[in-house]
């Protein structure tokens, strides 16, 4: 019986090291829940607040909080300061996106002018379509800097991987806004394809579920403990009663054989 206390033991130890794990797991994904309906509220709100301009909102570090409010920016595009940010998707579509820094009366900022498609077996252009010449006005969303290691964020030849305005500031040559902006649209329009880059789907996404599932494989591993240890108990049972009846079948045999 001591051998089945020493398993027993061991055997809850360790299911309820997973269990807290798998809790932890769970909680986990309903703490990315929260995060993500907070993130869709603020996203709506932004959306449908007023427009406002570049100036106001562009005047500080831009966090997610700020995301995809929609502003304006009226001044001239440097098309000899642009990028070509590559291996984007806009939905399904496969492309790239070009940013270009706006000159404005208070300042420049980079605006992210939209993406074009690539044709599967094509690749990416070295450079992309020039900007609209003179004044333009640009009405956009507000973006924060992507983040990523230095060599997604450091241009070579024109080309970056991902949009981060202090790693672009240097080859521009001159001070630009934090952060970016999306653009919705540009006026006078530009040339080359260029397409709005979708809002981000407003899903609570799959961490439910997944927080469920974590929570059942806890109570299954508890349950398990229970009939393990019911088997155990039943399997010394069954033990038991054999021996006592192969005892109580070699009594009754030993007098007649005497």
């Amino acid at each position: 019986m001591r051998r089945l206390w020493m398993r027993w033991a061991l055997l809850v130890v360790f299911v309820v090291a997973l269990a807290v794990v798998f809790v932890n797991l769970g909680e986990w994904q309903l703490r990315r829940l929260a995060e993500r309906e907070n993130r869709n509220a603020t996203t709506i709100s932004n959306e449908q607040a007023p427009v406002r301009p570049y100036e106001q909102v562009f005047d500080r570090v831009i966090v997610d909080a700020d995301q995809w409010q929609r502003v304006t920016a009226t001044g001239t595009f440097d098309g000899d300061h642009q990028f070509v940010v590559r291996n984007r998707n806009n939905g399904e579509d496969r492309g790239y996106v070009v940013v270009t820094p706006l000159r404005t009366a208070t300042g420049s900022v980079l605006v992210d002018r939209g993406f074009i498609q690539v044709v599967p077996g094509t690749g990416i252009p070295a450079a992309g379509p020039p900007p609209p010449a003179g004044e333009v006005r640009v009405l956009g969303y507000v973006r924060r800097n992507e983040l990523g290691r230095q060599g997604a964020v450091s241009p070579v030849n024109g080309s970056v991987r991902l949009i981060n305005s202090d790693a672009l500031a240097p080859a521009v040559g001159y001070p630009v806004a934090n952060g970016f902006i999306s653009a919705i649209e540009v006026s006078p329009g530009q040339e080359g394809g260029f397409v709005p880059v979708a809002v981000p789907e407003l899903t609570s996404g799959p961490h439910f579920w997944y927080a469920m599932q974590w929570f059942m494989f806890a109570g299954i591993g508890i349950l398990g403990i229970v009939v393990f240890i019911r088997s155990d108990l039943r399997d010394r049972r069954t033990a038991r009663e054999k021996a006592a009846a192969e005892a109580e079948g070699e009594r009754q045999r030993t007098p007649a054989d005497t």
